[in-house]
């Protein structure tokens, strides 16, 4: 009994020798979309991403203006000056048209989902790799999201420190 007591003595010893909670854990956390929307290449890539918006917005627009044209045409007075295979080239082709309208949409909005990747992805990989380097060289054992904590322990805030080895106010 006494081997026994002695043997789960040593092996608990021995686990808690190696054990991480002899060493201090600090912990932060930041707000990553306060710091990406403070940074300049933010604020470029976001002016990009609004005119890349805007460019296929009036692309949308275009096409809208195009079928309204055509459609006027052949609910006018006018189909009277044309034949029955004329009218039928036309209704096809509004046909044709309205489906590419349909298209556009879910077109144009992959579109924009590539390039606000294209461009915002290299500004949260710099946010990330600030972050890291910030946590290593101040001790941070973790870094939580500010907005993912509901209830946490004690933690510093990192935002001002990282804005500070950005370069940001």
């Amino acid at each position: 009994m006494k081997k026994i007591v002695a043997v789960i003595l040593v092996a608990t010893t021995c686990m808690f020798a190696g054990s991480p909670l002899h060493a201090q854990m600090k912990m932060g956390y930041i707000d990553v979309n306060e710091l990406i929307r403070e940074m300049p290449e933010f604020k470029k890539a976001d002016t990009s991403l609004a005119d890349f918006q805007s460019a296929l917005n009036q692309n949308f627009d275009d096409m809208k203006r195009e079928f309204s044209e055509k459609d006027s045409l052949l609910s006018s007075k006018d189909t009277v000056k044309y034949t029955k295979a004329q009218i039928e080239i036309k209704r096809r082709q509004l046909g044709e048209l309205y489906l590419k309208i349909q298209g556009y949409q879910q077109q144009a909005g992959q579109q924009y989902q590539q390039k606000q990747q294209d461009l915002l992805g290299p500004v949260q990989k710099k946010a990330q790799e600030v972050v890291q380097q910030v946590a290593k060289e101040n001790g941070y054992t973790y870094v939580f999201l500010k907005d993912a904590l509901l209830v946490s322990p004690p933690a510093e805030d990192l935002l001002p420190i990282v804005k500070k080895k950005l370069g940001l106010k």
